[in-house]
């Protein structure tokens, strides 16, 4: 009987000392995470085999056709054409085209499969949720501005709604060519651990747009 009591006794033992380490190693992690999420995420981003030396590049001119309100030239691949501000937010971020895990260590990217600033359409941009990128995007107000500035011209747009999405529901973020909207998006929440499975999306319309003529 006592051999029986010993034994529960060590077995519990054992279990109370295996759930304090978990709880040590995971309380460990988190705190490095936190320390250094932003080397972490961008340890990760080296994965990417995208080969474009974006942090090298200067601002990349581009012009726009005022007949045809289509880009009369087209930035490259992952080079810098512009640069996207929210002053409410106090953010003034270099805004690259394309959005690899690579062009998003520099700054803001931008989707492929939308339009550009002027054209007349869909625009969608995305930033990591990292400090001093999009972290504080969450705090926007209806009515703030954003305004991306390009070698071609000026573009203010002004927020009309929020929402958070799963990064599964695509069809919050449509393309169309009816209207100029800026789709602004991070992963949420921004002080989250591990992977984020919810975007925060902010939507505008443009209010206000100066060109840049030759």
């Amino acid at each position: 009987m006592r051999n029986k009591e010993k034994k529960e006794n060590v077995i519990e033992a054992t279990i109370k000392s295996i759930i304090v380490a978990f709880l040590y190693v995971t309380i460990i992690i988190g705190a490095i995470y936190l320390l250094f999420s932003n080397s972490i995420s961008k340890a990760i981003s080296l994965i990417d085999m995208v080969s474009v030396e974006t942090s090298k590049q200067e601002l990349k001119e581009v012009k726009l056709d005022l007949t045809t309100k289509n880009l009369a030239s087209y930035p490259e691949y992952g080079s810098k054409y512009g640069s996207l501000k929210i002053e409410s937010l106090h953010l003034d971020l270099p805004l690259y085209y394309g959005d690899t895990l690579t062009i998003l260590r520099y700054g803001i990217g931008h989707s492929s499969g939308s339009y550009f600033p002027g054209e007349g359409g869909s625009i969608l941009c995305m930033g990591h949720n990292y400090r001093g990128v999009l972290k504080t995007l969450p705090e926007i107000k209806i009515g703030d501005k954003i305004v991306i500035e390009t070698s071609y011209g000026r573009y203010t747009y002004q927020v009309y709604d929020t929402k958070v999405v799963k990064d599964t529901q695509i069809e919050e973020a449509p393309i169309q060519r009816e209207k100029e909207i800026l789709m602004l998006y991070t992963c949420y929440p921004t002080n989250g651990l591990g992977h984020a499975k919810s975007r925060f999306l902010t939507y505008s319309n443009l209010v206000q747009e100066e060109l840049f003529v030759d």
